[in-house]
């Protein structure tokens, strides 16, 4: 029977105009392991608030044959990658099988359907080209998401580009704006101008997110590989020179991006001016606004403790808390084996491992450390987890040493697995949210913004999102910063020293001795959170500032 393509519900008001929305990655639920981290959990609580609010959204991703990676132990407890195959019982095979263009060669494609009333998002489309029709290397291209090798990866770039625009032309579904989420899909851009050869018509109906100012979220790749490989889809080398303004022989993806889109947002405000500063003052790049990321309060919030807060029953918030801490705790402990006190201050760091967001800023002076997690007064647990990437040796290297560290401490530990299950039960468990990155580098960060749906106070540096919501105090905790022009080591020591501070001087100390001090900010900083950092606020203006502006 042919697939029939349809929208499961009627659409809202102001939602009508059709949206397709590339992304490269979505975290909806955990069975469905199509994501890495904080880009796959944005776009992810964006799918289900477009569901939520019935907005006229069709998004379009890669089914990875092998996900990211499952994050598992070696003998000696450091971190090992597994690669296992993953089975999807409930994903509908559409039937719909197609071609694109990869290195001058047919590559087949197979398109699943997510149901959008199985995990409530608007409908979701994964492409695959682990078919029997494909030889072995074009196979390859949707089994692991980010792969090591750089032809693979710009091939999956064609694949969700090319390949997304394909399937819609299959659905016969025509979208009035197409969305490129990071530009991993920017062959999509050449794809469109190849039909309509018109760079005023396509700023029309491309728009633009980025989601990084760092170097590894903004490629920049040799031209002459690209056209090997058919990411421009048919475009003449001379005119893709023009088009994206191309004047050595390296394409920078996100300023090509920029160029060729009509309108493109920064994910928090200081992002946005992170972003005029590196690539849009370029003369021919469209307007920047920004759209600060959000996550679903109807996927991450406890609502057993929202419950408490609006009846102003404070007994019952702090009985739900030490249930949720106990939760992570029987994890901690099977994990681990080590057996955790719901009554202790619990600080947990939770978040991709990677060089900037600093996870091992509180090893950077090991006498402090130590007098820290030994006080036998004012005791506190420390728990991280986080999924490095998976040839990121430094940021792996940082896991293993806080493995090797924590050893030596029964209130210690790191977990793996750190996906959408473990980082839920992280938030409800913790007390303090710890969130360090150098100053610049964060665009947006969305885990304080869930963890505080759970009832954990956010102690972070003011970066990306943080700014905008924190009162120092109030409802969060602002670790000083260093200049952020200081040398890398000379920054780590100093926001080490002041993180040392606030944790010794103000945070411990009002957790054991002014207990309704710290209920209130807790209680501060769920209330702060909504609306301004649900997903339903972002999802509205995506549609009202980028859709249609």
């Amino acid at each position: 029977m042919a697939f029939t393509f349809r929208h499961p519900y009627e659409f809202a008001p102001g939602f009508t105009r059709p949206v397709a929305y590339f992304c490269m990655e979505y975290a909806v639920a955990q069975p469905l392991k199509t994501y890495a981290g904080g880009l796959g959990y944005l776009a992810g609580s964006h799918l289900m608030s477009a569901f939520d609010l019935r907005q006229n959204m069709v998004a379009i991703g890669v089914l990875w044959k092998y996900g990211y990676y499952e994050q598992v132990r070696k003998a000696d407890q450091t971190m090992d990658i597994l690669f296992e195959e993953k089975v999807y019982g409930f994903l509908e095979d559409t039937g719909i099988r197609f071609s694109i263009q990869v290195s001058g060669h047919d590559v087949w494609v197979r398109a699943w359907y997510l149901p959008p009333e199985l995990f409530c998002t608007a409908p979701l489309f994964l492409l695959s080209t682990d078919l029997p029709e494909n030889d072995y290397l074009s196979r390859t291209i949707s089994h692991k998401l980010y792969d090591f090798n750089p032809e693979t990866r710009i091939a999956g770039d064609i694949l969700l580009g090319a390949g997304g625009a394909r399937l819609l032309e299959c659905l016969g579904w025509e979208p009035e704006v197409y969305h490129l989420n990071e530009s991993h899909a920017l062959p999509l851009a050449f794809y469109m101008y190849q039909r309509c050869r018109d760079l005023g018509e396509l700023k029309k109906r491309l728009v633009f997110t980025n989601h990084t100012p760092e170097e590894g979220g903004n490629p920049r790749t040799g031209i002459s590989l690209l056209e090997r490989m058919g990411f421009f889809c048919g475009v003449p080398m001379s005119e893709v020179r023009s088009v994206a303004a191309v004047a050595g022989e390296q394409l920078d993806h996100t300023k090509t991006a920029l160029r060729m889109a009509g309108r493109a947002n920064g994910v928090s405000r200081l992002h946005v001016g992170t972003m005029k500063r590196l690539w849009a003052l370029e003369p021919e790049a469209c307007p920047v606004i920004s759209i600060t990321n959000a996550q679903s309060y109807r996927y991450w919030a406890d609502k057993a403790m929202y419950r408490a807060l609006e009846e102003k029953d404070d007994g019952a918030l702090l009985a739900r808390k030490a249930v949720c801490k106990q939760r992570l705790f029987e994890v901690i402990a099977d994990q681990n084996g080590e057996i955790y006190d719901p009554r202790v201050l619990t600080i947990v760091f939770a978040k991709r491992f990677t060089g900037f967001k600093r996870a091992e800023l509180l090893l950077t002076d090991m006498d402090r450390y130590h007098r820290l997690v030994t006080n036998k007064d004012r005791p506190v647990q420390l728990v991280w987890a986080g999924k490095p990437y998976p040839m990121d040796y430094a940021a792996v290297g940082v896991f293993d040493r806080l493995v090797h560290v924590c050893r030596e401490y029964s209130n210690c530990s790191v977990l793996v697995g750190y996906e959408l299950r473990l980082s839920k039960q992280m938030k409800g468990g913790a007390d303090v949210w710890l969130n360090t990155p150098r100053l610049t580098h964060e665009a947006s960060g969305t885990s304080g913004m869930s963890a505080a749906m759970n009832g954990a106070v956010n102690a972070s540096t003011a970066d990306g999102w943080f700014p905008e919501f924190a009162r120092d105090r109030v409802n969060s905790f602002v670790i000083p910063s260093g200049d952020p022009k200081l040398p890398e080591h000379e920054l780590d020591g100093k926001d080490a020293a002041s993180l040392y501070d606030l944790l010794e001087k103000e945070i411990i100390p009002m957790y054991y001795d002014y207990p309704s001090r710290w209920l209130s900010i807790v209680k501060n900083g769920m209330s702060d959170i909504l609306p301004a950092f649900d997903s339903n606020r972002l999802a509205g203006e995506y549609y009202r500032l980028l859709y249609f502006g």
